[in-house]
């Protein structure tokens, strides 16, 4: 039995949204009061755990509010926290160009089209983006052309001669961290010949390679052909391959060939039910053992609450940081954001979202699709964290996407500041 709430009465999350004061029709500024006086806030003991932490991950933090201004329905956030408040910055990882896409109905999105999409979402500051996935185009027809995109975003660094350099760096940054997903040894494969310069050896373009499983069983199966256990091994192999690659010249990238786990039906499954914590836990811990810097736990059917998402969660961080996981949630009960705040106070501050809520699941049917970007940030940035993605950019983005596919956005933000 798959886990359905269709309301919440969470005493915390209906303080904060009330908090909020939006100016109608002709939408120029939103005041946000300041949030830290609700049930869900920063403590300067909770968001730093130590001076020594601080230190460590300095990169990560921000020690002021962002603050955001302009016209149009561009938001602007008043700067109401104490001075010496550390607040997290929160790494968004953009999915759009491959789960937002793979479920989206024919006619295909050219691969001219997807260069296009990627430039105006790296234009927007997204620093993290997931460009395609070496799956098969008979079942997932909009991957097709994965090959050429990465070949055309290797054409573009080469032609504009770019340095290797990323947003975190002491030099500017010049594009965006690319990532591609993979099922098996085949596709990883296909995936490094086509990011590669023909002239030397390597991964090139590619900067991160993405598996992907599941906590339940029946969903492996269905989803990728195998149990579980066999998924470890394809997993292993894969990485086994990419730890050979690390040894060849990478095209004067000095950084490490990341790998990226995402394990599925983290609270429900659509054929086997309601997922416990623990087996979640466990395939967490698998992966991390077999060499994932980051495990994305994706809510693939969108059923889960703050309840059933918090106890997940306190079971993984038994066998994993906060560092090292990523919140995917789907919106198919508009619980998403809610779910995100959970994740927030347990100090995950890496969020998978994409640009218009494009996506689902190819393999859940009824599942909606990803939560959205610009709703993403509209909170966050109203919680004063910073991302470093200008929200009115990414609304370019998503309306050039959405003409593109010629459906209306399903980001309630974009609806609302910058409706088409």
């Amino acid at each position: 039995m798959i886990i359905c709430n269709s309301c919440i009465r969470n005493r915390s999350v209906a303080t904060a949204l009330s908090s909020i004061r939006v100016q109608p029709l002709n939408l120029q500024l939103v005041h946000f009061k300041n949030l830290s006086s609700s049930s869900f806030k920063f403590h300067r003991n909770v968001s730093i755990a130590s001076a020594s932490i601080t230190r460590k991950h300095s990169s990560r933090f921000s020690s002021t509010l962002a603050k955001r201004s302009g016209t149009n329905g561009v938001i602007k956030h008043n700067d109401t926290t104490h001075k010496d408040e550390i607040k997290p910055t929160i790494k968004i990882v953009e999915v759009g160009p491959r789960d937002g896409l793979q479920n989206e109905s024919p006619p295909l999105v050219s691969v001219k089209d997807k260069l296009e999409f990627i430039r105006r979402l790296e234009r927007a500051g997204c620093s993290n983006i997931e460009v395609g996935a070496f799956v098969s185009p008979k079942w997932i027809p909009q991957m097709s052309g994965s090959s050429e995109v990465l070949s055309g975003l290797l054409a573009n660094q080469l032609r504009d001669h770019h340095p290797r350099t990323f947003k975190d760096d002491r030099n500017a940054s010049t594009r965006s961290r690319y990532s591609v997903l993979v099922p098996n040894l085949k596709g990883l494969e296909q995936a490094l010949l086509a990011g590669g310069d023909p002239s030397k050896k390597g991964r090139g373009i590619i900067d991160e390679i993405a598996i992907f499983g599941a906590a339940s069983e029946e969903f492996t199966k269905r989803n990728i052909n195998s149990t579980i256990d066999e998924s470890m091994d394809r997993f292993r192999a894969i990485i086994d391959r990419v730890r050979e690659v690390q040894q060849t010249n990478d095209n004067a990238n000095n950084r490490p060939l990341l790998i990226r786990g995402y394990v599925s039906t983290v609270i429900g499954c659509p054929y086997q039910g309601s997922i416990k914590p623990k087996e979640v836990a466990t395939i967490v811990e698998r992966m991390l053992e077999l060499g994932c810097h980051e495990v994305s736990l994706g809510d693939t059917i969108g059923v889960g609450t703050p309840g059933s998402t918090k106890r997940m969660l306190e079971e993984v961080m038994n066998v994993a940081k906060p560092s090292q996981l990523a919140m995917h949630c789907h919106d198919t009960y508009g619980q998403a954001l809610v779910n995100i705040l959970v994740g927030l106070e347990k100090e995950v501050y890496t969020i998978d979202s994409s640009v218009a809520g494009l996506g689902g699941c190819p393999y859940a049917n009824g599942a909606s699709g990803n939560v959205a970007t610009e709703d993403v940030l509209y909170m966050l940035h109203g919680m004063g964290l910073s991302t470093g993605v200008d929200l009115e950019k990414l609304l370019d983005a998503g309306h050039f996407i959405c003409k593109t596919l010629n459906r209306p956005t399903q980001s309630k933000v974009a609806r609302a500041l910058a409706p088409f």
